[in-house]
């Protein structure tokens, strides 16, 4: 019965995680010769255990990750020009922790975007919070949020991400709205939080996506100050993949 109680009342105070390393202390004989110090121990590494996980969860929740991606599962073989020991070091996260940027180049097809997802994936896992999102909906978010009067709360929300990860950049030239918009976006995270970078558009050809000249300075000079970058070359990885074969009324095999 005090068991029970101790059980409920763990559960009560949202202690769940060590509620259920209590139970299975309980049901085994192995932790009766444990020390009380070395079974308190465990009931607390449990409870830490399950907080993290949650937490870690929350964040790759709200990471609203377009793939299901991750650093180990990178494709180094493909040749498109991908450093093996850059996106590893990368794969530390220091960047994010000194408020650098990354700018990841590359023509249609080769991979930009799951590299993007795998480095919000590996931030939400080191602890920072991260999102990922296209330009387009991003600017289209914008004018909504300014339309309906959340507008202060969105550009509030995206600066206090650790991590802010812009896919389809400059995919099609900037209205003018749209450029005050992004700069403000830019302008509250510069030196502040990383922002990662994802486009078909080399650098070069950024100030005419932009625009306005003294806007596209602004925007630049504050996204590529401090930024590493990754430039990606070769066949797009697409197109190389081998179609299904289809055999008589069989199954295309995936």
């Amino acid at each position: 019965m005090l068991t029970q109680q101790t059980l409920d009342k763990l559960n009560i105070m949202k202690l769940s995680g060590m509620a259920e390393a209590l139970e299975q202390q309980l049901a085994s004989s192995e932790h009766a010769r444990l020390s009380f110090e070395d079974r308190f121990g465990l009931l607390v590494d449990s409870e830490w255990t399950a907080r993290e996980q949650r937490k870690l969860t929350r964040r790759l929740r709200s990471a609203k990750l377009r793939h299901a991606a991750s650093l180990e599962d990178v494709d180094f073989k493909h040749p498109r020009h991908l450093d093996r020991q850059q996106v590893l070091g990368l794969g530390s996260c220091s960047w994010i922790q000194s408020r650098h940027n990354l700018v990841i180049i590359g023509p249609t097809g080769i991979g930009k975007s799951y590299l993007s997802c795998a480095f919000v994936e590996r931030a939400c896992r080191h602890g920072f919070t991260a999102t990922y999102v296209r330009l387009p909906r991003l600017l289209h978010d914008i004018a909504v949020a300014r339309g309906d009067g959340s507008y202060s709360r969105l550009l509030s929300r995206l600066a206090r991400l650790d991590l802010l990860a812009i896919d389809d950049w400059l995919l099609a030239p900037l209205r003018d709205a749209e450029r005050r918009d992004l700069i403000e976006v830019v302008e509250d995270r510069s030196e502040r939080a990383s922002t990662l970078i994802a486009s078909q558009v080399p650098v070069k050809g950024w100030h005419a996506g932009i625009g306005d000249p003294n806007q596209a300075d602004a925007i630049c000079d504050r996204l590529l100050h401090n930024a590493h970058c990754i430039e990606l070359k070769g066949p797009s990885i697409r197109r190389t993949k081998a179609a299904p074969k289809i055999t008589g009324d069989s199954e295309p095999t995936r």
